[in-house]
């Protein structure tokens, strides 16, 4: 795949257009008038892992509300109600997400385990003596006693109660709040907390109530990558139980994870960003988590991470752009160029999240301003030409957002060549995307109308002059 690094620094080049975008811009010569005026295109060609999709089904219904009428242009009578399209959007989004912790780094996990390690499964040990919890023994410091025998089988961890556990989980406390403990065994201990705060609720809830939130954090700044992996999960995690958010945000959590959103592993960057998301869940937290500087290392996660280090990034900008400072923070970041190709990126996973993002950023002038500037219009016409159905019905709300009070922006969809594939989605789309088709092509006719009456008085004053 062409990085966007790649591809800004080579913007003179073009791509071969698909049929469909090629028989488009002969369309779109009907009306332009300058052949130079269309926006460069982009060689994004997408490309998909074996992986399950994003991380965190994040209930966005709450955002209607939240970002309420200013988020969309207050278009003429009848043109789009804020509310309901944010609703429907909004559940949109969380459609292309699936909800399951850990689930970013899991897999890539999972695939580098030797063999030898999933072997047959051992018990934990209950019976275990308070002196079991002295860190003056090396096995006990390393994780020897406890680490081998915790958590080895799925079976015992559906059965085991959480208080059996609790003896381990206080050793693991133990470790981390040790001032004397190596860092291998903390970052064993981190892991170890990370496993058991995947599986299941009352894990999460017992090992929160355990002190091990305060503790986790330190490794956030950890100079060991690992370490600083293992911490940000456990954390993603435990934020997973509704109680956890509070807990975590309260001991400082969100500035250490920006701080690992920017210096850590692939894995921990993105399940930094996932866990961002999780604590954006409590409003409060959205302005405070721009303030700390998430904004920027999102972006960069979305121009320079995987396939699915895009897709966390963008759920994760759409949630903390429902605060008005956090849209102008992620368009002042460059977000808009990126997520424009990523608009083209067909097959990857992204181009739905992206145009979801855009209809967000869409919300404010600098947002449209920005989007039109990084050749957006041209992108999601193609969109409605060649894309998923729910993608037709996003791009169609983001023309929409441009349009309604820009009369440049209308003259640059016509000379675009939007008339045809909006006309026929007017006529084949589902019933949200054939209503705004239909109120967009209002608009195109009415912009239509008012150059043909400012051309005819032209004609009639020069002919006065030359009478």
């Amino acid at each position: 795949m062409v990085s966007l690094a790649e591809s800004s620094q080579n913007s003179s080049s073009r791509i071969q257009r698909s049929h469909a975008r090629s028989m488009r811009t002969v369309r779109s010569n009907l009306y332009r008038t300058d052949s130079n005026h269309s926006p460069e295109a982009r060689d994004l060609t997408g490309f998909s892992e074996n992986l399950t999709d994003s991380v965190v089904d994040f209930r966005l219904r709450e955002l209607a509300a939240a970002i309420g009428s200013s988020a969309i242009v207050a278009a003429k009578s009848g043109s789009i109600d804020a509310t309901t399209d944010l609703l429907d959007i909004s559940q949109d989004l969380s459609d292309f997400s699936s909800f399951n912790s850990d689930i970013s780094g899991e897999l890539q996990r999972l695939a580098a385990v030797p063999a030898s390690s999933l072997s047959q499964p051992q018990l934990c040990r209950n019976n275990a003596s308070s002196d079991d919890h002295h860190l003056d023994d090396p096995d006990r410091q390393g994780l020897g006693f406890w680490g081998d025998n915790i958590i080895s089988s799925s079976e015992i961890l559906e059965t085991a109660s959480p208080e059996s556990l609790e003896p381990a989980v206080s050793l693991f406390v133990d470790i981390l709040e040790s001032s004397s403990a190596e860092i291998d065994a903390k970052r064993t201990a981190a892991d170890k907390l990370r496993l058991l705060a995947k599986h299941r609720s009352d894990f999460r809830e017992m090992i929160g109530s355990s002190g091990a939130i305060p503790v986790l954090i330190p490794l956030l700044r950890s100079t060991d990558p690992k370490a600083q992996e293992n911490a940000v999960t456990a954390l993603l995690n435990l934020s997973l139980e509704e109680q956890n958010k509070a807990s975590i945000t309260a001991a400082g959590a969100i500035k250490p994870l920006v701080y690992a959103l920017k210096t850590g592993t692939a894995i921990a960057k993105q399940n930094a960003a996932c866990a961002l998301l999780s604590l954006s869940m409590i409003e409060e937290n959205r302005t405070t988590i721009g303030v700390c500087g998430a904004i920027p290392p999102l972006v960069s996660l979305l121009l320079n991470g995987s396939t699915r280090g895009k897709k966390d990034a963008l759920t994760t900008l759409y949630k903390l752009c429902a605060a008005r400072q956090n849209k102008e923070r992620a368009v002042s970041a460059g977000a808009v160029r990126p997520l424009v190709a990523l608009v083209g990126e067909h097959g990857s996973g992204t181009t739905e999240k992206a145009m979801v993002v855009l209809s967000s950023l869409a919300g404010i002038p600098e947002g449209r301003e920005a989007i039109v500037e990084e050749g957006g219009i041209p992108a999601l016409v193609e969109a409605i030409e060649d894309g998923s159905v729910k993608g037709k019905e996003f791009a169609v709300l983001t023309l929409l957002q441009l349009c309604a009070e820009s009369a440049r922006n209308r003259g640059l969809l016509v000379r675009e060549g939007a008339i045809p594939p909006l006309a026929a989605l007017s006529q084949s789309g589902s019933a949200r995307a054939k209503h705004k088709a239909e109120t967009l092509l209002g608009y195109l006719r009415e912009q239509r109308q008012q150059d043909a009456g400012a051309a005819a008085a032209a004609a009639t004053g020069l002919l006065r002059l030359m009478s």
